[in-house]
């Protein structure tokens, strides 16, 4: 039996990002109710660890990372951009954020279980090494991505990006590093602006944009056809999953139209090529998702595709 493992914590509900904004503590709150539900009652659960700051440091801006913990207030909210603000809990959520992922690396290269879920915020992949930007502060998936090359020594890794919004961040950390491979499905055009087909980094980018009402198929089709035979070629030995929702037909930020089902298959196809190739090691990671009835629904079908994994 497939054992996946789920981090989470309630400390991101402490990271508030004031009234009406997308990214709020209500998405947590739809993801538990979710997770209540019988058929997820053998997922194994971990708090989130805090990280250790100089993990996070080995991929961001050590005076970036200091000038965002410094800028935590005490009260009320602090903005880092037009749509990225912190309070006074965003500091532990998002240090907590980054633990989280790494715990799921050790305990995946560590064999305990075969995949993982982190149900976290603030999100990460728009923060790039230099910029926090987007309702992101550190880049969750990029900072897991450099701490298992260095703990484990792995020398190919493999990030998929199926968020509505191209992960800028994740591009930027590696686009001059081709023992990383970077794919990412995405509404283009759209925030942030980046993301065409043309970025290659080193031959290790692989982008595919979709135009805005692109569906179920046109989904697939790139995936089929560009980002799942780009990832076994690259051979990896761990599979990170930006774990983006907003791709959703009812999602308000975008204008794709995926639905649940699109979220299992997507899953379920990633996780046979990791059966095949790195002994199912995937470690996902939330990072968009803003219609909470819809994030519930994808949520759950991205843990049915890694819980019955082949």
């Amino acid at each position: 039996m497939v054992k996946t493992a789920l981090y989470t914590d309630s400390v991101f509900m402490d990271h508030n990002t004031g009234p009406g904004h997308p990214e709020c503590s209500d998405r947590l709150r739809s993801i538990n109710k979710i997770l209540e539900h019988e058929r997820f009652t053998n997922l194994l659960k971990y708090d989130a660890p805090l990280a250790d700051i100089s993990i996070i440091k080995n991929v961001h801006n050590s005076d970036l990372v200091d000038n965002i913990l410094e800028k935590i207030p005490i009260s009320g909210y602090e903005s880092i951009d037009q749509d990225t603000v912190i309070s006074k809990g965003s500091g532990e959520a998002a240090l907590r954020a980054v633990g989280a992922i790494c715990a799921a690396v050790d305990k995946v290269i560590g064999g305990q279980v075969n995949n993982a879920f982190c149900a976290v915020r603030p999100p990460g992949h728009h923060a790039e090494p230099n910029q926090s930007m987007g309702f992101c502060l550190f880049n969750n998936v990029a900072i897991a991505a450099n701490y298992a090359r260095v703990k484990y020594s792995l020398t190919r890794i493999a990030i998929i990006d199926f968020d509505v919004h191209h992960g800028n961040g994740t591009q930027v950390a590696f686009e001059n590093d081709g023992d990383v491979m970077f794919a990412s499905t995405h509404q283009f055009p759209h925030y942030p602006g980046t993301g065409d087909i043309s970025e290659r980094g080193v031959g290790n980018i692989w982008n595919a944009p979709l135009k805005p009402l692109s569906g179920s198929q046109d989904f697939r089709d790139v995936m089929q056809q560009r980002v799942l035979p780009a990832l076994r070629a690259h051979n990896p030995e761990l599979i990170i999953i930006s774990a983006g929702f907003d791709a959703h037909q009812a999602d308000p930020l975008g204008a794709l139209q995926l639905l649940d089902k699109d979220y299992l298959w997507v899953t379920e196809e990633i996780t046979k090529i990791s059966s095949d190739i790195c002994n199912g090691r995937v470690v996902s990671s939330l990072e968009g998702g803003y219609n909470l009835d819809a994030l519930g629904q994808s949520v759950a079908a991205h843990l049915d595709g890694l819980m019955n994994a082949k």
